[in-house]
């Protein structure tokens, strides 16, 4: 197949192993179907951002216009954890006695650091704008970070979905534990008309405080629960693979491949960069290349049968600026 069937899908992941041209293809992507008239937003979630140098202009963490059509930003994980755990902080703040701030502010300190911080905060961000981008652009497209990080990053809804029911049910059953224990403790040690106002206004405190968490905790809940939809739905989001021929990629890309399968996310196609180009006399060094090559070029038709798959062929010189993206949007021949 020499095309990527794109129609209808709104949101594009683009990932792959480090260095095979995730970021190109995205970019690519993006110019072609603003050219052809969609308003499309550009999101690197690549700590090693290279957006930028492709456009040959400084991007940042704010969406900026490209080409008429097209806006890209790069999200900064360093920053969006601080915009995160300001946010955590803040709304404990409102939900715990102020004798515990102290103790609040030490555990978020803690959490800075901790395994999946940088994620949880990435998929924050990545949520809001896939449900925010929806009323503002035609499609999204997402130039991701190498795969293991993405992968991680991909998996967040689903276990921060279940991560939250869990805190829900903890939640009330300490609630209710807690109510049947003050109860058994005001009769034991008072009784009368004041004791028993005294109960009911703490039971009123405690039970508004109770209700603000739970709204917040629903809250996350959905948001997340709704962005493990909309990655899982095969009409709205499509993931594309990028790798070039040789050994390792394609290794990777097979067991990605894989996990994708397993979280049941919808991968659109393959992209096949950097092949050396044909009917080209090359010299005896790259023609052992190219031998080499067509072995990998068989194991990837073989290995990704079921896959729409495209090729880019490798250009005299970097791709860089918006001809050249334009020109291997050529290559990529997308069905809209």
């Amino acid at each position: 197949m020499n095309s990527l069937p794109l129609e209808g899908h709104s949101i594009l992941f683009v990932g792959g192993k480090g260095g095979v041209g995730k970021s190109t293809t995205a970019a690519s992507l993006a110019v072609h179907l603003a050219d052809s008239g969609e308003k499309i937003l550009l999101v690197s979630t690549d700590p090693a951002h290279s957006l930028g140098d492709l456009f040959e202009t400084s991007v940042g963490d704010r969406k900026r216009e490209i080409v008429p059509g097209l806006h890209a930003l790069e999200i900064d994980p360093g920053q969006e954890v601080e915009k995160y755990l300001a946010r955590v902080k803040s709304t404990m703040r409102h939900y715990v006695q102020p004798a515990m701030y102290s103790e609040i502010e030490r555990q978020i300190e803690l959490t800075r650091h901790s395994p999946g911080a940088e994620e949880a905060a990435l998929m924050d961000r990545v949520t809001t704008l896939m449900q925010e981008g929806a009323t503002s652009h035609d499609r999204i497209i997402f130039d991701t970070a190498p795969t293991g990080h993405t992968l991680r990053l991909l998996a967040l809804p689903e276990i921060m979905a279940a991560w939250t029911t869990g805190l829900l049910k903890s939640r009330e059953r300490s609630d209710s534990l807690g109510k049947a224990v003050d109860r058994l403790r005001g009769r034991e040690q008072a009784s009368g008309d004041e004791l028993a106002w005294f109960d009911d206004v703490k039971e009123e405190v405690t039970d508004e405080r109770t209700q603000k968490i739970q709204e917040v905790l629903l809250e996350r809940q959905r948001r997340f629960s709704k962005a493990r939809r909309l990655l899982l739905d095969p009409e709205i989001t499509a993931f594309i693979l990028v790798l070039i021929p040789e050994k390792l990629p394609i290794l990777e890309s097979e067991k990605t491949h894989a996990v994708l399968r397993q979280h049941k996310i919808p991968v659109a196609g393959l992209v096949v960069n950097r092949t050396l180009p044909e009917n080209q006399v090359l010299g005896e060094f790259l023609e052992s290349r190219r031998s080499q090559e067509a072995e990998y070029l068989e194991q990837i038709e073989r290995v990704f049968s079921k896959l729409p798959r495209v090729r880019i062929p490798l250009l005299s010189r970097d791709v860089q600026g918006i001809n050249a993206l334009r020109e291997i949007a050529q290559h990529l021949l997308i069905d809209k």
